[in-house]
């Protein structure tokens, strides 16, 4: 599969494509370096996105998970830019319970695209897998314009 690595205000990200769509981002740099047409699109949208976050990917992503992940994933594309949502009202538009849906924002192989930072705890900002934890959560919110909770 092919990867493209690029710098960011979080540190390396690397892209990973799989038949025309991306499948995955994921924080460090790849080992392997293929600039596909797709990849280089999806690195330069990146980049303008880290300077002015504005829009939603205009790629196609084909995250690997099950139909209720997939489901959830569906739901973060729908957050506007500069808003939240709470893992509670993300179970009670997808089914399924708060933990649940947790569990299954953790496990987004696609972070920034599709915009698990966007879901915050009832009671904060709960966490983030990516290498700067809760840190970079407040770093792409704050960018985005959002309000935190407290």
């Amino acid at each position: 599969m092919p990867q493209l690595s690029l710098h960011s205000p979080l540190g390396p990200l690397t892209l990973t494509e799989e038949d025309g769509a991306i499948i995955s981002l994921d924080w460090g740099w790849g080992r392997d370096q293929t600039e596909t047409p797709l990849l280089c699109q999806a690195r330069d949208w990146l980049d303008a996105w880290f300077d002015t976050p504005k829009g939603q990917f205009p790629f196609a992503l084909a995250p690997f998970g099950t139909a209720y992940q997939k489901k959830v994933w569906d739901a973060l594309l729908r957050i506007p830019a500069s808003e939240t949502r709470t893992y509670a009202q993300i179970a009670a538009e997808v089914g399924g319970s708060p933990r649940s849906v947790g569990q299954a924002v953790g496990r987004n192989p696609v972070p920034i695209l599709i915009p698990c930072h966007r879901v915050v705890a009832a009671s904060g900002l709960g966490g983030y897998s990516g290498d700067g934890g809760v840190d970079d959560k407040v770093w792409l919110l704050e960018l985005e314009g959002a309000s935190l909770p407290r």
